[in-house]
C-alpha cells in the first residue's frame, strides 16, 4: 500500500483525512507543529515535527513517499479569512510560499501525486445566485482566498508527467473535532439550548468524512483533466440544523426565521461525483447532530 504524508494531519479537517486513509490501510505520515495525544488518532501514525517556513529544508520530508496530502494552514486561532490579523506578509510567506516549496520539495523526490486543499474563498464574491463550478472565473475577496489561488496556480504550474496535481475547493466542512474540541456548531447548538436568540443564516456545508473520501478516491483516480475539484454537499439553514436538534432534545424554544437563501452561490460537483464521490447528505447531518446530543 502506498505511503501517505499528511501535511496538518492534526487539524480539523486533517484529522478527517487522516482517519479515511487509515480505514483504507494506507502507510500514513502526519507533519504539523504540535504533535497530538496518543489516543487523536484511532492507530498510531508516525509524526514528522514541520512548520509552514518557506527557509526550511523539507527534503528528508519526503523520503520514501508516494503521495502528498496539504492539508496545513497557518492563522490565527479560530480565524481563516482574516486569519492573517495585522501581519499580512508574514501570512502570505507561511501559507504561500511554503506551500509552493513543500510541493517543489516533493516533485523533487519523486512523490507521483499531490493533494492541495484549497477553499471555495477563490471564487469571492459572484453574482446573487449563480451556481459554481470549476470554470467560474475566480474573484477572491480575502487574503485567505487570494493565498488559496496562488497556491493552486503555483501547483498547477509545477505538474507533470510523473507529478500528478489536483486542488480541492472545500466548502464548510462539519463533523466531530477530535479529542478535546469543540466542534464547529457547539456554541449555535448552546445557544439555541439555553434560550438565547440564534439569527437567521444558510449555507453550504459537507461532512469531514466525505472530504476524506474525496481526497483518498483522488490517490489513484484519474485527475489529469481535472486540476481542481469542488467539494460541497448540502444546503443548510440554520432552522433546519436546529429543528433536529429541538427533536431530538425535546426543547420548547422557537426556531430563528428561514433565511434568504435565494443568492447563495452553491459549489456545483459533477465532476467529483462523476469520478465516484458519494456524499453522506442529510443522512450523515442527522448522524452527527445525534451523536453530539448524546454526548455533548
Amino acid at each position: 500500500m502506498a505511503k501517505v504524508l499528511v501535511c496538518g494531519g492534526t487539524g480539523f479537517v486533517g484529522r478527517f483525512i487522516v482517519e479515511g486513509l487509515l480505514r483504507q490501510g494506507y502507510d500514513v505520515t502526519v507533519s504539523g507543529r504540535t504533535r497530538s495525544s496518543e489516543s487523536f488518532f484511532t492507530q498510531p501514525v508516525r509524526f514528522i515535527r514541520q512548520e509552514l517556513d518557506p527557509e526550511a529544508d523539507f527534503g528528508a520530508l519526503f523520503d520514501g513517499v508516494d503521495c502528498f496530502i496539504h492539508a496545513a494552514f497557518d492563522h490565527l486561532p479560530g480565524r481563516y479569512r482574516g486569519g492573517e490579523g495585522g501581519d499580512p506578509e508574514n501570512f502570505r510567506r507561511r501559507n504561500q510560499r511554503a506551500s509552493i516549496r513543500l510541493f517543489e520539495a516533493a516533485r523533487a523526490a519523486g512523490v507521483r501525486r499531490a493533494i492541495f486543499l484549497s477553499s471555495r474563498a477563490v471564487y469571492g464574491a459572484q453574482p446573487p445566485g449563480i451556481m459554481l463550478d470549476e470554470e467560474t472565473p475566480c474573484r477572491p475577496d480575502t487574503l485567505y482566498g487570494e493565498v488559496k489561488l496562488a497556491v493552486e496556480n503555483d501547483l498547477r504550474r509545477l505538474s507533470c508527467p510523473g507529478f500528478e496535481t489536483v486542488s480541492l475547493r472545500l466548502t464548510g466542512v462539519y463533523g466531530p473535532a477530535g479529542e478535546g474540541r469543540p466542534h464547529k456548531w457547539q456554541g449555535l447548538i448552546g445557544d439555541y439550548l439555553a434560550g438565547r436568540p440564534v439569527a437567521p443564516r444558510a449555507g453550504t456545508e459537507v461532512h469531514g468524512e466525505d472530504v476524506a473520501a474525496a481526497t483518498t478516491l483522488l490517490l489513484d483516480a484519474p485527475i489529469w483533466l481535472a486540476p481542481v475539484l469542488n467539494v460541497s454537499d448540502i444546503v443548510l439553514d440554520r432552522r433546519d440544523l436546529l429543528a433536529i436538534v429541538k427533536r431530538e432534545a425535546g426543547s420548547d424554544f422557537p426556531l430563528p426565521d428561514r433565511a434568504d437563501s435565494g443568492a447563495l452561490n452553491v459549489m456545483t460537483t459533477k465532476r467529483l461525483r462523476a469520478m465516484g464521490w458519494r456524499p453522506g447528505g442529510r443522512r450523515l447531518l442527522e448522524r452527527f447532530l445525534i451523536s453530539v446530543l448524546d454526548h455533548p
